[in-house]
């Protein structure tokens, strides 16, 4: 690695961890002429997944780019350590698809999915402008799908919640009580 200070092509790794939950390597570093010390971030690069535009042009997956459209959409209360999980699962979600290239429309679709149940103001100013809405009526079509799919999502969390009783099993009798 070379460093970044003066460029001399010999550094030394003084100290290793993981970072982002096992995705990468944080290593701190020092050169070994002017004794600079610096951090390097090393992650696994497996086949680059290409992204296809509207327009059929393709580009490489670009995680700053998409982080950048979520950020604009974004509500305040959307933080940038909450958009950068959500952009790990999304690629994550992609490599393990095994596909190597993937529409835009496609990636758009699984944010908008990821959005919809983290924050849905940041969702629908996403929605907006991923699918180019400018009509009030399909702009309040679309806040309506929101509220159906969270009070439906809601109803599902408390069915999960709900504890049946355990039925005593078949046959077994009543103990009787000692006087």
């Amino acid at each position: 690695m070379r460093c970044p200070a003066c460029a001399n092509p010999d550094t030394r790794v003084i100290d290793s961890r993981e970072a982002e939950d096992g995705a990468s390597i944080r290593r701190r570093r020092v050169c070994d002429r002017c004794e600079e010390r610096f951090t390097t971030f090393e992650r696994s690069e497996s086949a680059r997944i290409q992204v296809l535009k509207r327009d059929g042009s393709r580009q490489e997956f670009d995680r700053r780019k998409l982080a950048s459209a979520i950020e604009k959409a974004g509500s305040k209360s959307l933080h940038s350590d909450e958009i950068d999980r959500l952009i790990e699962d999304l690629e994550t979600t992609v490599r393990q698809s095994g596909l190597s290239e993937i529409p835009s429309q496609r990636i758009g679709e699984m944010v908008l999915e990821r959005l919809a149940e983290r924050d849905p103001l940041s969702y629908l100013r996403f929605k907006i402008v991923y699918s180019r809405i400018e009509d009030i009526d399909a702009l309040y079509d679309e806040l309506a799908a929101l509220v159906r799919r969270r009070q439906e999502a809601r109803d599902r969390r408390v069915a999960e919640q709900i504890v049946l009783p355990i039925a005593e099993p078949v046959g077994a009798s009543p103990r009787r009580r000692r006087r």
